[in-house]
């Protein structure tokens, strides 16, 4: 019986040594390591990079959703003690939210519908209408990307005043139109690109079904170019969102045509207003100026209202532009 014993456990030993021992196993057990330490690594730089992106946005919500008492109360850093949405009132009605979002989505969305059909149609012309001096006139497109916009905001201001489209929205349609937007110099690039990379059997063989260079852009080239179009619409419709520099050197917020950007520049002027209709000015005290922790969280909670609609509109377009990006080829 001891012997039986002994024996059992030589061969366990002798099968532990020989599994150890065998060099496929070794192996496979080498990759399941490093597999399992790519995938902690990787975890961990992802939670990290969530956490540095999404804190300022979580410490903005929790901020807004605190009542206007508790500001200055040092034991409230996080969770607050007090919940209201006054904070989200007061930020509205500085923004004058309703109008000022109607009008930002008309501004943004027809600046994007201009800047599309404009830098399609100069993409596609340095990509495929090749001409003496095209390429010259590329450069200079190029360098509407390195000149800083401030460089010609002058001339421009003396040209849209010539035409009398100070204080009204045509002057961004204009610029946009033309192919003079916010950063289209970009956009161009990205359809020359992509319409370079497409094959120039589509093109021979409308050409050949006898469409006009205006109809194959039309109807082959520009359905082929979705990634491209997507692409850009996003960058020129959030561009265009966020713009407070155009829109304050062509004065086109005004008190009927008010705009989230300048209306979030300006947000202190009607802070004072926007407390004594909420009834908060109670709560504040008299003295609003003297607060600046409040005057902060008001426009705190104002820039997070502001871009609030961007982060829903990004939610459903997020599968689409991700796939743009690829396609296009834009990194970093």
């Amino acid at each position: 019986m001891k012997t039986k014993v002994i024996e059992y456990f030589k061969n366990k030993i002798q099968n532990i040594m020989d599994y150890f021992g065998n060099p496929v196993v070794n192996m496979r057990r080498k990759r399941k390591l490093q597999h399992i330490a790519m995938v902690t690594v990787r975890s961990i730089l992802l939670i990290g990079l969530c956490f540095v992106i999404l804190f300022p946005t979580i410490q903005q919500i929790l901020q807004a959703l605190r009542a206007p008492e508790d500001v200055n109360n040092p034991a409230v850093i996080w969770i607050p003690e007090n919940w209201s949405l006054l904070n989200i009132k007061i930020a509205a009605l500085v923004l004058d939210y309703k109008n000022a979002l109607i009008n930002t989505v008309k501004l943004s969305f027809i600046s994007m519908i201009l800047q599309i059909a404009s830098t399609a149609l100069a993409g596609y012309a340095f990509s495929r209408l090749r001409f003496k001096g095209s390429n010259i006139l590329f450069i200079f497109v190029i360098l509407t990307i390195i000149v800083p916009p401030q460089a010609l905001s002058l001339a421009q201001y003396f040209y849209f005043r010539g035409m009398g489209l100070l204080g009204k929205e045509g002057s961004i349609y204009l610029m946009s139109g033309l192919g003079m937007g916010i950063r289209s110099g970009i956009f161009i690039y990205i359809f020359r690109s992509f319409f370079r990379g497409l094959p120039k059997e589509l093109e021979e063989s409308a050409i050949i079904d006898g469409a006009s260079v205006f109809r194959t852009f039309w109807s082959v080239m520009l359905p082929n170019a979705r990634g491209a179009i997507v692409t850009v619409g996003l960058f020129a419709f959030v561009w265009q969102w966020n713009d407070a520099y155009y829109v304050k050197i062509f004065e086109v917020s005004t008190a009927s045509f008010p705009l989230l950007t300048m209306r979030l520049l300006n947000a202190a002027e009607g802070m004072y207003a926007s407390l004594f209709y909420t009834g908060a000015l109670n709560l504040i005290g008299q003295d609003v100026w003297a607060n600046p922790v409040f005057l902060a969280l008001i426009s705190n909670v104002a820039a997070l209202l502001m871009m609030l609609p961007l982060l829903i509109m990004y939610l459903f377009v997020q599968k689409s532009f991700v796939e743009s990006i690829e396609r296009t080829g834009i990194v970093g």
